[in-house]
């Protein structure tokens, strides 16, 4: 188990022998973001050990009186509880600030438009772009101030730059299996500068090992899995027909070209899926969505030659240093980097050239990949450095 002073210690070594922009020192504001999970919660509870004016703030992502009229049943009450029942414990001040209509217009209405569309989107990495590195950044009570976050992340300084001074760069954590760059790898520079991540050098069970040793309230609770505003009380697909309406299409063999079944939207399957199609001789995998036949094509196994791509083509690129893309991303070479198209993968190796003048990049994988889904997130890294992302148009 890992002892306090130990963790106090390695967090300090972040935070020295820096120039007073590049990392907080004694005596700066820093702002925990928390959620009333385990991970924020041990965040907050290593940064009150430290010599920091420290406050914590919570954000309300979704009102759930959108849905029913009501506010029985909000996940977000309990999660604000935990968190104030935290800081009690710290004896640490802590805020709450309501962003749901920036997460309706920024993140759940342009989430919806791709669903509807057929493709996959990822609200995730968009919430950390919009709200909780948008959003949140402009509502923090002090402008000047640091923002932490329980992300498995750090960050690091570039030696030196063009510009005469460093730059931050976003680096995988030491777990790697908790590794949530890609949720974080379309933010920009400039909130990527005040943000810093206390839990880079821990993995995931020292982290709960703490908030049990430390008695902190949030220890013994759950993982937190998929959209933070559904719950565990419906299923994402159940959920979702609140905001799209069906639209039934066919569902046809790819191999021979026979409609075996029926669907009530492109949007309740992915890429890679089991279609579950009633009757198949075998299982059955959804290789192809057409948006304007409204077509689902499925094929047998889940290793048919169909369900792989070599090249992906992803739109809307931004690079962390939005006006400083890797050396050689222009060239018709391209450049050897290493990409990773869901979150629970480890990066593969490609080739990577932008085309349309820097607003698209072609990705060239060394081994052909499974699943690839349109709507999904495309994130490029040079090593353990993560340098920005797009999303998914098409893969071949």
């Amino acid at each position: 188990m890992l002892s306090f002073r130990f963790v106090a210690r390695r967090l300090a070594v972040q935070c020295r022998g820096y120039a007073t922009s590049i990392y907080p020192k004694k005596g700066d504001k820093v702002v925990v973001a928390m959620s009333g999970g385990v991970d924020s919660s041990v965040t907050a509870a290593l940064l009150a050990q430290q010599d920091f004016d420290l406050t914590a703030i919570f954000m309300r992502n979704w009102d759930t009186r959108d849905e029913s009229g009501t506010d029985q049943g909000c996940e977000w009450k309990q999660d604000w509880a935990d968190v104030q029942k935290v800081c009690r414990k710290l004896d640490i001040p802590c805020s709450m600030v309501d962003l749901s209509k920036e997460y309706w217009n920024r993140v759940f209405e342009p989430a919806l438009k791709v669903w509807e569309e057929g493709g996959t989107p990822n609200p995730d990495v968009w919430c950390n772009k919009e709200i909780k590195f948008g959003a949140l950044l402009e509502h923090l009570p002090v402008r000047d101030a640091w923002l932490a976050t329980g992300h498995y992340a750090q960050k690091a300084w570039s030696d030196s730059s063009s510009l005469g001074h460093p730059r931050p760069r976003l680096l995988r954590p030491s777990d790697k299996h908790k590794d949530q760059t890609y949720y974080l790898s379309s933010i920009g520079e400039e909130p990527l500068a005040r943000t810093f991540f206390p839990l880079a050098d821990h993995p995931k069970p020292a982290v709960r090992e703490l908030a049990q040793k430390w008695d902190l309230p949030t220890a013994s609770r759950a993982e937190s899995m998929g959209l933070c505003f559904v719950g565990e009380k419906k299923k994402f697909h159940d959920w979702l027909t609140q905001y799209i309406p069906p639209r039934p299409g066919r569902i046809i063999d790819q191999t021979t070209g026979q409609v075996v079944g029926s669907h009530q939207g492109l949007w309740q399957y992915t890429i890679g899926q089991n279609a579950r199609v009633r009757g198949m001789k075998e299982k059955m995998y959804v290789a192809e969505k057409n948006p304007k036949t409204n077509d689902i094509f499925i094929v047998p196994g889940s290793q048919h030659p169909a369900l792989f791509a070599h090249q992906i083509q992803a739109r809307n690129w931004t690079w962390i240093w939005r006006n400083s893309p890797p050396k050689g991303i222009e060239s018709s070479e391209g450049v050897k980097l290493s990409l990773k198209h869901r979150h629970c993968m480890s990066p593969v190796q490609c080739v990577a050239r932008c085309v349309d003048g820097g607003d698209s990049i072609t990705i060239t994988c060394d081994e052909p990949q499974h699943g690839v889904a349109a709507g999904q997130v495309a994130v490029l890294y040079d090593g353990d450095w993560c340098l920005g992302s797009g999303i998914i148009e098409k893969a071949t």
